[in-house]
């Protein structure tokens, strides 16, 4: 079985905290297809990598993102998952494509709590800053908030809806090609045949996630064969599926792989 690609949810969170310079360098320094990061509006017009728009969830700062500026947020540290102070400060977009490959895809997940004006206006945002720039070409702006997309598929933008439910899917189709958003993004429990047929025959991308073990993600890739996969941890998830693949594959695929692995060294 081929994996799909995998693209390092939150830069990697298995290697740092959320979106943070230590995830991003241990995503890229154990290899990965693409990245995917969330965006959220700060009162200065600025695209900081947040997971969350309030702060205290995941920072040291309290209030929302779009009441704080880019240099106030930047001062914060971020939080590890168990709320514990790191000496990791929030990224801001710029940073990111400075420091990642020309040719990485990159996700960014506009994030707006219960605001869609908020949501239009980052996706706004994102577009009006790399409209003309080579960044443009691997961006993709996803979200949960529908505006958001359809903004940056009327801005010649690759976007992606996330949707969380299978709930009149022949609709949702319809509407994201009518609004030239180019993608879904499927939680993977949701992934029946039929559910990704309504996709692909709409001729929409199938992406999923969050997806850390490797018996999901072969069970997710029979499933549905998606476009890309989001993980935390990209390189070891790519690992055990090799294994779980020879160990399903019987005593010669075994004996193959282990001459294979012997003439490599």
């Amino acid at each position: 079985m081929h994996a799909p690609p995998l693209y390092a949810h939150r830069l990697g969170r298995a290697y740092g905290p959320d979106s943070s310079a230590r995830a991003l360098a241990g995503a890229l320094a154990a290899g990965v297809d693409g990245l995917e990061t969330d965006v959220c509006l700060t009162s200065d017009a600025k695209l900081a990598l947040l997971h969350d728009p309030l702060l205290s969830l995941g920072t040291t700062l309290d209030g929302w993102a779009h009441e704080r500026t880019a240099a106030e947020i930047a001062r914060a540290r971020l939080l590890d998952r168990r709320g514990v102070p790191t000496a990791e400060r929030p990224l801001m977009l710029p940073e990111l494509l400075a420091e990642v490959p020309a040719d990485l895809p990159i996700q960014v997940e506009v994030k707006a709590h219960a605001d869609p004006d908020l949501a239009r206006r980052t996706a706004e945002t994102v577009c009006q800053r790399y409209r003309t720039g080579p960044e443009r070409h691997r961006l993709e702006v996803i979200s949960f908030h529908s505006v958001a997309c359809a903004t940056a598929a009327a801005s010649g933008f690759r976007s992606r809806l996330v949707v969380w439910a299978d709930y009149a899917p022949e609709a949702l189709a319809a509407w994201a090609v009518s609004r030239g958003v180019t993608g879904v993004s499927v939680e993977h429990f949701l992934l029946s045949p039929k559910l990704v047929s309504v996709f692909r025959l709409a001729g929409l991308s199938l992406n999923t996630g969050t997806v850390n073990n490797a018996e999901l993600l072969a069970r997710v890739t029979e499933l549905a064969s998606p476009d890309a996969v989001c993980t935390d941890r990209p390189a070891e998830l790519r690992r055990e599926l090799r294994r779980l693949e020879v160990r399903s594959a019987g005593p010669t695929m075994r004996v193959v792989a282990g001459v294979a692995a012997g003439a490599a060294r």
